[in-house]
């Protein structure tokens, strides 16, 4: 780590609000969260179904002029129990492999609610249309080798329009800087594949990454719209997702509301301009499930550099089930849960994970991965419960599992009426190794 900021160089750091105010448990209790981790060991991950429904409640009734379709970007967390709850109540799926519309059909999900729009185009990618899955052509090579499985057919194309928006140049999946999708300015490139090959572009897609900011979505929805303008059978158009979670207590959140009513202004002006009235899609995945996610862990040790140096929590989890902090200087919030119930004083803590690794740490300065930044907690002792809360997205879906051979945690609901069911087991040492030779 390149920098660490002692508490008297606090004022330097920029925070949208109070970054040493202490964080609370959202959806869990203590009481809860000493339950869990009595039962089923830590690290655990902890979703509410509560929280679940409430988010999907919310993105299913985003403003729009024509008809929506709200798709759940699975990448954020592809647990079959957590597709079955969202597809249950009308959400779609977008799949960012074939593997995960695999798992998606595997979970029960209809084919043809999923759309696949990937990096990397799915080896098996006929067999999957066959079944009814959709497809969303992200590079003009996709758009060929679909013409040449599907001559004659309707597709999605993914196109970058040329803006970006997101936290850190890492969340930013549009403008020039970033690879995914077609080229706004490559659209006659576009109209030659689709004229060899008999296609109709029905759909398009765009993205432009995870931003707060109505003005952003608002000036991407309008480039978007100008480009379907010059693709005449395009009757849906998806603005993809990325909205902005506020995980800790200075962090803003996206008003999907507000941004909802500004795009609505934006397509009916298109169809008095056009006479087509486009169908919106989008696909949120963070904002359905990041604040409705908890990592259970336990603290393993409690260590110092001196009176010139720091105090240290250490858990039992870390980069193996988290790896945001790390990768982009994320920010979660943490709370100390003692092992009984009492009443203690508190200190300032660096939270380290168990990793073998420098870069194994919870409590990075805010946007910076290279600096850290203390944060006052419960005084913490071994055996005490570390809750890390907003970890409901791109936590156990993007984590460095296995590394130093640890296994992956399993994963609890808590369901509507309180009770736990476990979604997934702990893995075990067997299963880790098992495809070694």
């Amino acid at each position: 780590m390149a920098a660490v900021f002692r508490t008297n160089e606090l004022r330097n750091i920029k925070c949208e609000g109070n970054c040493r105010e202490m964080e609370q448990l959202s959806f869990l209790t203590e009481d809860l969260v000493r339950r869990i981790q009595r039962e089923f060991g830590t690290p655990v991950f902890v979703y509410d179904q509560r929280t679940l429904e409430a988010l999907a409640e919310k993105v299913l009734h985003f403003p729009n002029a024509y008809g929506l379709t709200a798709r759940y970007a699975m990448k954020a967390l592809p647990t079959a129990a957590i597709l079955r709850i969202f597809n249950s109540m009308g959400l779609h799926i977008d799949a960012s492999s074939g593997y995960e519309a695999e798992r998606a059909l595997r979970a029960g999900v209809p084919p043809e609610q999923i759309q696949i729009t990937a990096q990397e185009m799915p080896r098996n990618l006929g067999e999957l249309l066959d079944k009814g899955v959709l497809f969303s052509a992200c590079s003009l090579h996709q758009l060929r080798a679909f013409g040449q499985l599907r001559p004659g057919g309707e597709v999605c194309v993914r196109v970058n329009p040329g803006l970006g928006s997101g936290h850190s140049n890492r969340t930013n999946v549009g403008g020039p800087s970033a690879s995914f999708g077609i080229w706004h300015e490559h659209l006659n490139e576009v109209f030659a594949i689709q004229s060899e090959n008999g296609l109709r572009v029905t759909r398009m897609h765009t993205h432009i990454g995870s931003g707060a900011d109505p003005e952003v979505w608002n000036r991407c929805a309008q480039l978007s719209l100008g480009i379907a303008g010059c693709l005449p059978d395009v009757h849906t158009l998806s603005l993809g997702g990325g909205f902005k979670v506020g995980r800790v207590s200075y962090e803003k959140s996206a008003d999907l509301e507000e941004i909802g009513r500004r795009i609505v202004k934006d397509f009916e002006a298109f169809n008095r301009q056009h006479n087509r009235r486009l169908r919106l899609e989008i696909e949120p995945g963070t904002y359905l499930v990041a604040n409705a996610g908890a990592l259970v862990c336990t603290v393993i040790d409690v260590t110092d550099t001196g009176p010139d140096g720091h105090n240290f929590i250490k858990v039992d989890s870390g980069m193996t089930e988290n790896l945001r902090p790390s990768m982009y200087g994320a920010q979660h919030p943490i709370v100390v849960v003692p092992a009984t119930p009492e009443r203690r004083g508190t200190d300032e803590y660096l939270v380290a994970g168990h990793c073998c690794e420098s870069g194994d740490v919870l409590t990075p300065e805010p946007g910076n991965p290279e600096g850290l930044l203390a944060r006052e907690l419960v005084e913490a002792r071994i055996g005490d419960a570390l809750v890390v809360g907003g970890a409901g997205a791109y936590c156990a879906a993007m984590s460095s599992k296995n590394y130093n051979s640890f296994p992956e945690a399993p994963e609890v609901l808590v369901a509507k009426d309180g009770t736990l069911s476990l979604i997934r087991k702990r893995q075990t040492l067997e299963q880790m190794i098992l495809n070694e030779i």
